[in-house]
């Protein structure tokens, strides 16, 4: 893991949820052990403002899964349409049986650096980062594969993420939206209320 780039800033965490409010597919990633895992997620949200909170959907068979209930920890990264051959890849494949010397990251062409409150690696071209606490919910993981984490840090590119606030974003920047059997939306032009802070 490399530090963290300097176009990657903090962002306060009372905004932390506009970071995922659009709805991105994400890498969560995961570190336990000396291991470490990242797969991709379409189905997750932010759910609170102070504390802020988000859910994510992670299914019970995936080593991902097995790393962040050791750790109690997992990151969220907002990946790009330049990263869509990586997203779909790190999606449809299993870190279970890599050795420790080539990992779903490196599979992947992903690097890594490191961020400030937990060990699980936060993914390099990504546009935004959550680092996440999970939130002690056993019978709801179980049942729904639901899980819930207390965001304790964010981050954003300050290129396309500034004051709070997405900026236009170029079409290589662009979120990227799953909707199935491997194809995704990515934004479009973005439209303001009268009423829009």
């Amino acid at each position: 893991m490399t530090d963290r780039p300097a176009h990657v800033v903090p962002v306060d965490l009372a905004k932390a949820y506009r970071l995922i409010n659009h709805g991105p597919t994400v890498l969560v990633s995961a570190a336990h052990g000396g291991r470490r895992n990242v797969m991709a997620a379409a189905w997750n949200m932010p759910l609170d403002f102070a504390p802020p909170k988000v859910a994510v959907v992670i299914d019970r068979k995936t080593y991902t899964r097995e790393l962040i209930e050791a750790s109690g920890e997992l990151v969220l990264c907002v990946p790009t349409r330049a990263q869509i051959e990586a997203v779909s890849q790190v999606g449809s494949t299993s870190g279970r049986g890599l050795d420790q010397a080539t990992d779903k990251f490196e599979a992947a062409g992903l690097t890594t650096f490191r961020g400030d409150q937990v060990a699980a690696p936060l993914v390099e071209g990504c546009v935004a980062w959550l680092e996440c606490k999970l939130l002690p919910e056993p019978e709801m993981a179980q049942r729904y594969d639901l899980f819930l984490a207390e965001v304790v840090a964010a981050w954003a590119d300050s290129r396309v993420f500034d004051g709070g606030h997405w900026r236009p974003i170029d079409a290589a920047h662009s979120t990227l939206h799953h909707v199935a059997g491997g194809v995704f939306f990515t934004l479009g032009e973005p439209v303001k209320s009268r009423d829009g802070d």
